[in-house]
């Protein structure tokens, strides 16, 4: 049960449907980091790092949408993602993005955390600047994300199918136009 009176729908959904106003630039974020083609990070790998995050932070809604979002990008199944979330040090993902998720889940702990050494490793696995900033801001945006759906006690499905089986339509749709009441 939300802690305040929301709309009806899962996750993030409420709460954006709650002050569209405030879902604006918060969608328009997500749209930039994580679906702009003008990026070296694949969306699914952009994906991937949300997913990780929300992992970390316990975010049930956002690690589901998000990972079977990263899953339907690199043609990875559940048990696949479950895998990077669980230790993504021996999954096949590239040295390039464990090194990155690395950098993440120190963002996730607070921005202090990231070391010199995990920003050289990062630049040694071929990881640009642009890579690491984004990276970096991606796992802060995420934490702000996460604690939005948790900190109003959001809903979200539990069946985890429900979200893989809606991850074409929302790579489709994108974060800045699709319908909140969806």
């Amino acid at each position: 049960m939300p802690h305040i009176n929301l709309p009806d729908l899962p996750g993030i959904r409420g709460p954006m449907a709650y002050r569209p106003e405030t879902a604006k630039p918060l969608n328009e974020l997500a749209e930039i980091l994580l679906r702009d083609d003008n990026n070296t990070l694949s969306r699914g790998e952009r994906e991937l790092i949300g997913t990780y995050v929300s992992s970390l932070n316990d975010c049930f809604f956002c690690q589901n949408v998000h990972g079977s979002l990263a899953g339907h990008y690199l043609d990875f199944d559940i048990d696949a993602i479950d895998a990077v979330k669980k230790d993504y040090r021996s999954t096949p993902i590239s040295d390039k993005m464990k090194t990155l998720l690395s950098i993440a889940a120190s963002v996730q702990k607070g921005g202090k955390n990231v070391t010199e050494t995990q920003i050289e490793n990062a630049r040694k696995e071929g990881a640009t600047d642009r890579e690491i900033h984004d990276t970096v801001l991606i796992a802060a945006a995420f934490c702000m994300y996460n604690r939005y759906v948790d900190g109003l006690a959001t809903w979200a499905p539990q069946d985890r199918q429900f979200y893989v089986n809606r991850a074409s339509e929302r790579a489709e749709e994108g974060y800045i136009d699709f319908d909140l009441y969806k």
